[in-house]
């Protein structure tokens, strides 16, 4: 028999990593001496450290090799469990290919401009969100100020006179733009016990479905639509850049609305993408 440091060496596992396995029940020495409490092993424990080893490179959990190691598992299960972690180690080398990706672009831009963007992208997932609506489409970009604001008066009738609650932040999607104009729809966010049903005039609730995003922030005045139109770009530019399209409107939710003490808002633009 070793003690336990005799074994770490020839094993070339630390004695922390040791007691720890012995703690977790994994690979418990083969003698504790009674009276000094120093551990033991045997050379034929070696073939299962190995196994443990063998199968924590593979990625499994140490809860998951001692079920593996004492359950005697049937082939099949154990096939499961490898097609599993085969599965997850796939899913892991996608993302990394998709952030070496973003890195790759980054770096171009740098050599490009000389500069990082002002914009940060993010890749997200938002989660399905009941609104109240109202839509129309915009003749002219003049009058875009003017009907977003009729738009978002009509929302507010329809939850004055229905008594529905939003969450106190609104939003605008902006559809594909016709040649009759700009197809525009205000909005707030609602509360998640809210009906499912209700509409006052042309406003009226429907649910937001949950979407992958390609999204960026904007803080600074809402009418300077020189800077909105930048971040717009920028975020267009990095869709396109990284692989992805755009699969539904763009969405503007407004994080910080203006005020009188404070004239610049803060909002989120996002644009519904999936991989090409």
């Amino acid at each position: 028999m070793f003690k336990i440091g005799d074994f770490s060496k020839l094993s070339r596992v630390s004695v922390k990593t040791l007691h720890y396995y012995d703690a977790v029940g994994l690979l418990k020495p083969l003698q504790v001496d009674p009276f000094t409490g120093y551990r033991f092993y045997s050379f034929e424990q070696l073939p299962r450290l190995n196994r443990i080893l063998a199968l924590k490179d593979l990625g499994f959990s140490l809860e998951q090799i001692g079920q593996i190691l004492d359950d005697d598992l049937p082939p099949e299960q154990l096939r499961g469990m490898l097609r599993l972690r085969q599965a997850e180690l796939s899913e892991q080398v996608v993302h990394a290919q998709e952030r070496l990706r973003r890195i790759e672009t980054r770096l171009q831009q740098i050599e490009k401009e000389g500069q990082m963007s002002d914009v940060e992208v993010m890749i997200k997932q938002v989660e399905s969100i009941k609104i109240a609506a109202a839509r129309e489409i915009v003749p002219k970009k003049e009058q875009m100020r003017e009907r977003c604001i009729a738009l978002n008066d009509d929302v507010c009738d329809l939850l004055a006179k229905t008594g529905i609650q939003s969450n106190g932040m609104g939003l605008a999607l902006y559809h594909d733009s016709t040649p009759q104009g700009i197809d525009v729809e205000m909005a707030m966010v609602l509360q998640t016990d809210s009906p499912d049903q209700a509409s006052v005039g042309r406003a009226a609730i429907r649910q937001l479905p949950a979407v992958t995003v390609a999204s960026a922030l904007y803080q600074g005045s809402y009418d300077a639509f020189d800077a909105v139109t930048q971040v717009y770009v920028a975020l267009g530019q990095w869709i396109e850049s990284n692989g992805y399209r755009v699969t539904g409107p763009s969405r503007e939710l407004y994080l910080q609305t203006p005020g009188k003490d404070n004239p610049n808002g803060v909002m989120e633009i996002q644009f519904p993408v999936e991989k090409d």
